[in-house]
Formats: structure tokens, sequence, C-alpha cells
């Protein structure tokens, strides 16, 4: 099965975008065909166009290939790659635009929750799921995992693949979402579903201090120390979990309902547990990160191999629409 992820390059990964996409993407590579690149041309959609902004987002794509890499993207495994170094995406992404109504696009839900929020109405925000499918149906992909923030954008996917196979026969793919309802949600420092947008993020990545300073600010109850404590409910044991085997859990549970310690301790021995957890790969980043050169040929070696796919495809596209004489 071909599964295709896109992961936009926007700063410091947090521990509920490893538990919820990285981590059940990065096991998957041993039972399925996995595309995953990182979506810059996405990415300019939130960006403005000065100088700055240019510098972030180049630093940004560096740093998000040192993350996944690190965390166990297999580039001979899997394929692996840069967004904008596979131009043809941008060339079909303009072919489709032209079998995509714009009562398709106005009736997008990410694009009216984002201009909502003071995201500038630009075009490229309001064409975003034309490049979208673009993305997936130029390389045959049969499933794409997303959240259910997403599932309308595969939909807009699958119905403009429709159109156009309607109108030249069956020349894409129509894709599948994935939505995995046993994927963890992961909770912020406030109890919140963790996310940039709330504040209340763990980065993977980083000082020791400064992790465990943030870890010191998750929000729990005021209970006496010597008195038992409420699990179930608890943030910090409800972060701490996810790194935890089963019998490890029940050991945590146990010191929760005995008593005699207060979450003071518990948020000491979840930043123990994370930063321990994490300690190889903060060794493995470090090795990529001292060789930016090496990083740069897995980029392209992946961008090679994506192209495989693209460029027969793209071809059949120019044939059936006159592109090509």
């Amino acid at each position: 099965m071909r599964l295709l992820t896109g992961i936009q390059p926007s700063g410091d990964l947090h521990i509920g975008n490893y538990f919820g996409s990285i981590k059940p993407m990065i096991t998957s590579q041993n039972d399925n065909e996995i595309f995953a690149f990182i979506a810059n041309y996405h990415a300019m959609t939130s960006l403005n166009s000065g100088t700055e902004d240019g510098k972030k987002l180049s630093h940004f794509t560096m740093q998000s290939a040192l993350d996944f890499l690190a965390l166990g993207m297999n580039p001979n495994q899997s394929t692996f790659w840069v967004q904008s170094d596979v131009k043809e995406v941008l060339e079909l992404y303009w072919v489709l635009s032209s079998f995509t109504s714009m009562g398709l696009l106005e009736r997008g839900h990410s694009y009216k929750d984002k201009t909502a929020k003071g995201i500038s109405a630009n075009h490229s925000l309001f064409s975003y799921p034309v490049l979208m499918a673009a993305d997936i149906l130029l390389f045959d992909s049969q499933i794409v995992p997303v959240g259910k923030d997403q599932i309308q954008h595969v939909e807009m996917a699958r119905d403009i693949a429709t159109r156009f196979n309607n109108a030249f026969g069956d020349i894409f793919t129509i894709p599948q979402h994935r939505v995995d309802a046993n994927v963890a949600t992961v909770p912020g420092t406030d109890g919140q579903k963790m996310s940039k947008s709330y504040g209340n993020t763990i980065n993977i990545f980083g000082e020791e201090k400064k992790q465990q300073k943030i870890i010191k600010k998750i929000v729990t109850e005021a209970i006496a120390m010597e008195d038992p404590k409420e699990y179930k409910d608890c943030n910090v044991y409800n972060i701490a979990k996810l790194f935890l085997n089963e019998n490890e859990q029940i050991d945590l549970q146990e010191r929760y309902t005995h008593g005699g310690e207060g979450h003071g301790h518990f948020k000491l021995y979840l930043a123990d547990v994370m930063w321990e957890y994490f300690r190889e790969y903060r060794e493995t980043r470090a090795s990529f990160a001292a060789r930016p050169d090496d990083v740069r040929d897995i980029l392209k070696m992946g961008a090679d191999k994506a192209r495989a796919i693209a460029l027969p495809n793209i071809e059949k596209v120019r044939s059936v629409t006159g592109l090509s004489y």
C-alpha cells in the first residue's frame, strides 16, 4: 500500500507531533510504501514575502529533515524529499486548477478558519487544496493519513481527480483518507490537545533544563503530598504513560494512589523518562546536523526517486490535455 504524507516545516517538533503522526508513520515503513515530503510550498501560505521569512523557511526545511531522519525516517526504505525539488507538482497544480470549481474551494473549512484567525486571504491559501491534490495524485497515492481537520482536503482531491478522469480516462488513482482512531491525542501542559496554537507544547529536541522548566508548568491539582492522588485525569500521568510499558504504567499508578509524593515528584519523573527516551534520537540528530551536505544528498536522492514516479504521470497528463505536441 502506498501512503503519502506531507510535513510542513514550521519549527520545533513537539511530542504531540511525535505520538500523533511521526511514530505511526515511522513504524508503518515496515509494511507500506511511504512517500513523505517536507511541504515547503505549503508552508509559504503562512509566511510573508520578506527576506526574514525566506531565511526562516530555509532553516525550518533543513531542521525538519534533521528531525525526521533522527526519529527514524529511512531514506533507503521510504521516499523522503523536499516538495520544491519536484517541480512537476506545480505543473500538475496548474492543470488541476482547470478542473476545480470556485464553489469547491469556497467551501473549504481550513481557508475559512485561517482567515478568521487573521491569516492573509491570499491566492495560495485559497488554492491550497489544489496543490495538496497535486501532491497526492502525482504519486499514485492510495492512502493519505490525516487528522480530522484535513479529511475535506482529501475529499477535494478525490473530487478533482474524478472530474479529470471523467474527461480523459483513468489517469489518476483515487485516494482514500485514513484517520487512525488509535493514534494518541497528547495533552498539552494545560490539558488541552498539545498544539503550537495553544502554546502548550513540550518539544522533542532542545536543552534539558528548558525542557524541565516547561514540564514543571504542567497544570495539576493542588493536593497535599501525603494524600493519594488520581492519575486518570492527571496531565502529568497522561503524558508520561506514552513513554512507558504496561508494567511501568502500573508502577506509576501505584505511586499516585499510595500517597507520599507530590505532583512535583511526578513531573521530575516525567522529565527524566522523556529525556532518556529521546537520548538516541538526539545523538542521531547531532550526527546528521554535523553533516549537512549528506542530508542534502539524502533529500536529492529522495527527490530523484519521487520524480521517477512523477514524470510518467505528468507525461500522461501532458498528452491527454494537449500540453505535449
